[in-house]
């Protein structure tokens, strides 16, 4: 079956740590420090192609881990960045989060779009040399990369869509009018996954849909009605397929019960291109045609021309391709969406606020988070650096005007302190 929904976790690299070195070498003495940065953690990347025929991939692969960065070393040598985890999707996939807010819908060949970021490599002893600290003995840890989970949702990008009731003639039409072979029974449901097939017309080549049956309450979900409803909204005509031998009543009941669940579904749906096609006309006479026909001006959706057609005999074929060019809009030219560029001022360690947890205190600060979660705490050095950077921040004396006492936990991103 067609895998048109996957929910997976993806996570950026970890970052390198940083090198404590000093340089050792021959007729060189205090060489000072030398160690290198530790690498960055590579990215994940959602690529669209059309190489990707569904989501099937993630149904074995739903953890998604990118490379980490390599660690630093002596002789100032860095560590190198994770190479960036790019994972293909079908053109047509929209990313959201677990809550539904939209991230990426990915239309377009070769279309990306970062979900995670990888960790900061550490900085390794060299980067902390002063005046005052001619030979530091720490260097900073690499941070873990960024993790979430993401839902997939394909949705099929198809110039004409077919849709109609189970067992309206909609796959043996796709099998008329292209060389798709879905599979074709005289029995509903026969269809359980959107089926393509693409359609020439002049010197366009157009990819037709074969939307499953619906049902009454597809639009509630009834019978997955979410799930093909969905695949109708990319498509740029709708073929209404109803079965012309079932009697005048029950084609004016099956046309009106697709076009209300479209518009339940999507208001839209209901005002988009479409033609209404009379299919199996091989098993009624020409006057019970037009007796259908006389039922339709009402129902049909507005200005939509009727073609009847026969699957078995080819009957009208060529009139409904030349209606399906008439009818389809002009090509638009595929242009990737641009992807914002986001500027934000850089982030300083004196940008932070200070919240009371019980009779705890919490520090928030992006900078300052960052800048306890790469230090080595258990190494004297590193804390007293970390100690030096939120005195001169002004965390002490904001701790203390927010009542803060000597002895008093404090909290800063996962680690804890003693308020002195």
């Amino acid at each position: 079956m067609l895998a048109d929904r996957a929910k997976i976790n993806v996570r950026g690299g970890h970052g390198g740590n940083g090198c404590v070195s000093f340089r050792r070498e021959k007729y060189v003495p205090k060489g000072g420090p030398d160690g290198g940065d530790g690498g960055h953690g590579a990215d994940v990347v959602l690529r669209a192609t059309r190489q990707a025929r569904d989501l099937s991939f993630f149904r074995r692969k739903v953890h998604l881990v990118a490379p980490r960065g390599q660690h630093g070393s002596g002789g100032g040598r860095h560590g190198a960045d994770g190479v960036t985890l790019v994972v293909d999707v079908p053109v047509g996939t929209e990313v959201r989060t677990p809550g539904g807010d939209l991230i990426a819908d990915l239309v377009a060949e070769g279309q990306r779009v970062r979900v995670v970021a990888g960790g900061e490599g550490g900085r390794g002893n060299t980067r902390f040399v002063s005046s005052r600290r001619r030979a530091p003995a720490f260097a900073e840890r690499g941070l873990p990369g960024e993790e979430r989970w993401l839902v997939l949702t394909m949705k099929l990008l198809a110039d004409v869509g077919l849709v109609g009731l189970p067992n309206a003639g909609k796959s043996s039409l796709l099998a008329a009018l292209t060389r798709a072979r879905p599979k074709v029974a005289p029995y509903p449901f026969t269809t359980l996954e959107p089926n393509l097939g693409v359609l020439t017309c002049g010197e366009r080549s157009l990819v037709v849909a074969d939307i499953p049956g619906l049902v009454e309450g597809a639009s509630q979900g009834v019978g997955l009605g979410h799930r093909f409803l969905a695949h109708v909204e990319r498509t740029a005509l709708l073929l209404y397929i109803v079965d012309a031998s079932s009697g005048a009543a029950a084609v004016v009941h099956a046309l009106r019960t697709v076009r209300d669940e479209l518009a339940s579904f999507r208001p839209e749906l209901a005002r988009r291109p479409a033609l209404v096609v009379l299919t199996k006309c091989d098993l009624i006479t020409e006057a019970e045609i037009q007796t259908v026909r006389a039922r339709l001006p009402g129902e049909a959706p507005s200005g939509s021309p009727v073609i009847a057609v026969s699957s078995v005999d080819r009957r009208g074929l060529d009139d409904l391709v030349h209606a399906i060019e008439r009818a389809l809009p002009e090509p638009q030219a595929e242009v990737a969406e641009a992807l914002p560029v986001v500027l934000r001022p850089p982030e300083r360690a004196s940008n932070f606020v200070v919240e009371r947890e019980g009779i705890a205190f919490r520090v928030r600060g992006t900078t300052l988070e960052r800048l306890v979660a790469k230090a080595d705490l258990e190494n004297p050095e590193a804390a007293a650096y970390v100690q030096v950077v939120m005195e001169r921040a002004g965390v002490s004396n904001a701790l203390r005007l927010a009542g803060a006492r000597p002895g008093d936990t404090i909290f800063v991103g996962s680690e804890e302190f003693e308020f002195e």
